[in-house]
């Protein structure tokens, strides 16, 4: 290994560790490595088609306000399809005939493919990121990290034939009632651990595959983490407890966590700092008490960077 693969590998552990999660083998650290490539901005509104579950369902008018304001007037999402409680092979399995996904594919005329999977393993993506750029040699596909359904890990909840895999921890049981209010920053980072390792791990090998970086993980998971450890320390404006994010047990987002989710992926897709832009439609209309709007907005915006730069995989390096 030469000495800029070297550091590239070092800041790829350090990152790692620093989001609570252990860096991984020697030859695996050197995959994320060499993906993470330094960042080249992106100076025009990119065309992006997103297949999707409900976890992203209220972002693509969000993150076409948010483009706008950033300086990319135009950009264009020129299709989504959306499956509840979705992996990225059931949109890949839609019929050739009336898949928009890989009809918009075939075109070339995609940028940026959004996925959103749950659990891994996932052979959705491949093959989308396949297909991809066998028709755009430049195409990036962001793979949006979760957090945690139900605040337990348990991949069976989506998938009843899944097999746990070696090394896997104990799969927790879907709560009968979730009190996400009840949950510390500590047994939340614990809990998300494993998948965000092997999603990190799955994602570099798929991008070594494929013989350079195709692949970008949009660090949602841990930008959720951090917020929610911002909300238990009293320091979110306007977010009293954890419960002010979901709209439900599953941990579908309100707006301030849909804001959050937004600001991640325009980081990803344009390289750029979220830090400075006007407070979006979705929160200023979220009932939040008009003096914590623009500190809660500010803060949001913070967190979503911290996680992306901090991310081996993001595609984005200070």
């Amino acid at each position: 290994m030469n000495a800029a693969r070297l550091l590239l590998a070092l800041f790829s552990i350090s990152a790692l560790c620093a989001w609570g999660q252990e860096p991984p083998s020697a030859s695996s650290s050197d995959t994320v490595a060499v993906s993470a490539a330094p960042s080249i901005p992106i100076t025009t509104g990119q065309s992006i088609y997103a297949s999707h579950h409900s976890y992203f369902l209220p972002i693509p008018p969000i993150l076409t306000e948010l483009a706008k304001a950033g300086g990319f007037p135009d950009q264009t999402i020129i299709g989504t399809d959306y499956i509840g409680g979705s992996k990225v092979i059931q949109h890949w399995n839609i019929p050739d005939a009336v898949n928009q996904a890989k009809n918009a594919l075939i075109s070339g005329k995609v940028d940026v493919l959004i996925l959103t999977p749950i659990y891994l393993p996932d052979d959705g993506i491949e093959k989308f990121a396949q297909l991809g750029l066998a028709h755009n040699p430049n195409i990036r596909v962001t793979i949006m990290e979760l957090w945690l359904p139900f605040d337990v890990y348990n991949p069976t909840i989506y998938d009843p034939k899944y097999l746990p895999q070696a090394g896997e921890p104990p799969l927790a049981p879907k709560p009968g009632k979730v009190d996400h209010n009840a949950a510390t920053g500590e047994g939340l980072r614990k809990m998300h651990e494993y998948y965000f390792r092997t999603m990190d791990e799955h994602i570099a090998a798929l991008n070594k595959q494929l013989g350079k970086q195709v692949l970008f993980v949009v660090p949602m998971g841990q930008a959720v983490l951090a917020l929610r450890e911002k909300i238990i320390a009293g320091q979110a404006p306007g977010l009293k407890v954890q419960e002010d994010l979901f709209r439900d047990q599953l941990g579908h987002p309100k707006p301030p966590l849909a804001v959050l989710e937004a600001y991640c992926h325009y980081a990803v897709i344009y390289r750029k700092s979220p830090v400075g832009l006007p407070v979006p439609g979705a929160l200023a209309k979220a009932g939040i008490d008009a003096a914590d709007v623009e500190p809660l907005n500010n803060l949001l915006q913070q967190l979503a960077w911290d996680a992306v730069v901090h991310h081996p995989l993001s595609g984005v390096t200070l």
